[in-house]
């Protein structure tokens, strides 16, 4: 696999952003609501603040995407806070290792930019991202955000 920066409101990166909301809106529990996309900003996702990947297979082909962006320090601890944001693999790549691969990197640059936290939330109806976010060491944690579309929120310390 290969990791490509990208500008997150490139052509490109919006081609795999809207798959990913599309597929997300399909599938959102309805007893919670109406899922609400939010497109990202190119200075949430440009160094030093954060990057967004494009991820291609051994054959070149695009199969997914990925960011990671620097947000507030949490009060009590001042730890620098990095999220990880719009992780999403084309159907046909899942199950082959490539999420574990790709959150891997995204932290790796996390840390090269300085976090020493990682945060991310998400949706209980994504049980397979779920489980590779704990067994990647990420654990529940206070919700850092008000994001309408999330059910758990996890981080993890890596400085």
């Amino acid at each position: 696999m290969r990791f490509r920066e990208v500008d997150v409101t490139s052509a490109e990166a919006l081609v795999l952003l809207d798959a990913y909301f599309a597929e997300r809106a399909a599938g959102f529990p309805a007893e919670q609501g109406e899922y609400r996309p939010t497109y990202p900003t190119s200075e949430q996702f440009t160094r030093p603040a954060g990057v967004f990947l494009v991820v291609e297979d051994d054959a070149g082909e695009v199969i997914g995407c990925g960011g990671v962006r620097r947000i507030q320090r949490r009060p009590e601890t001042y730890e620098v806070r990095f999220e990880v944001k719009h992780l999403w693999l084309a159907p046909n790549a899942r199950g082959k290792g490539a999420g574990r691969q790709l959150l891997h990197e995204l932290e790796r640059r996390a840390i090269g930019f300085g976090a020493q936290e990682l945060v991310l939330d998400t949706n209980a109806s994504l049980e397979a991202a779920g489980g590779l976010y704990r067994s990647s060491g990420y654990v529940e944690v206070e919700p850092y955000n008000a994001n309408p579309n999330a059910t758990h929120w996890y981080g993890k310390r890596v400085g």
